[in-house]
């Protein structure tokens, strides 16, 4: 039962962190880029609950050291992508039936652990993946997909306040509904924020979502989906 309006503020922008000499973000940024470098890993599809393995692996490499090899992915077939299609539908009634601030909670509680636990992981992530240096990295990978899922919550929660104007002896409201089918969000290759945040908007919305990051950052996206299933994991 919902009895209250739930509204959440405009958040502050995620603050830069500079990596400096010395600093402890410079320190931590090492420790995370080389613990991704010592081992390789197998980045399944993810298919409703399940990981999905092909026999069809790309390697990743970074751009920048092609040598080194970060691991691989598992390419998928036609046969995947309708089974994409059916669990995202699957899922659909369910997550369109949830209340929109319990949407909007795991939303903002992805972005806190991104800005906390998962910071240097993900950035670390995005350079090896994308060759970006650590200022790229940190005002993508970090602070501005931070930025989009509280600010995104944040205007959703102002949508909803929205109502048409009531003339006298009338009561006029309007109430928001997700889409019928599925959103696809096929995402680009240069900003980790900005493949996270096309799958992740419209889902705020009670939409259910296909992503399809690109190949050249699949590997950061990998990030962002552990983060994603862990942190729904502990509200379970």
């Amino acid at each position: 039962m919902n009895n209250a309006y739930f509204y959440y503020p405009e958040p502050k922008n995620e603050t830069v962190l500079n990596y400096g000499p010395n600093s402890p973000e410079r320190k931590a940024l090492r420790e995370a880029i080389a613990q991704l470098k010592s081992k390789q890993i197998d980045i399944p599809m993810y298919i409703g609950s399940e990981k999905v393995f092909t026999n069809h692996k790309i390697q990743i490499h970074p751009p920048h050291e092609t040598s080194h090899v970060l691991g691989c992915f598992n390419m998928g077939e036609e046969a995947h992508v309708h089974a994409a299609i059916s669990a995202a539908l699957a899922a659909r009634t369910q997550w369109a039936a949830m209340s929109w601030e319990h949407r909007a909670g795991i939303f903002m509680r992805a972005a806190e652990l991104l800005a906390t636990k998962y910071r240097f992981k993900m950035n670390a992530a995005t350079m090896l993946g994308q060759s970006k240096n650590a200022f790229q990295a940190e005002i993508d990978a970090a602070c501005e997909l931070i930025d989009f899922l509280r600010f995104n919550v944040h205007f959703l929660s102002k949508i909803y306040q929205e109502q048409p104007i009531s003339p006298v002896g009338f009561n006029n409201r309007m109430e928001y509904r997700p889409l019928e089918g599925f959103v696809l969000a096929v995402t680009p290759f240069n900003f980790t924020a900005i493949g996270a945040n096309l799958a992740c908007a419209p889902a705020m919305c009670g939409n259910v979502i296909v992503w399809k990051p690109s190949d050249a950052q699949i590997y950061s996206a990998q990030v962002f989906m552990e983060l994603c299933k862990k942190q729904v994991c502990q509200m379970e």
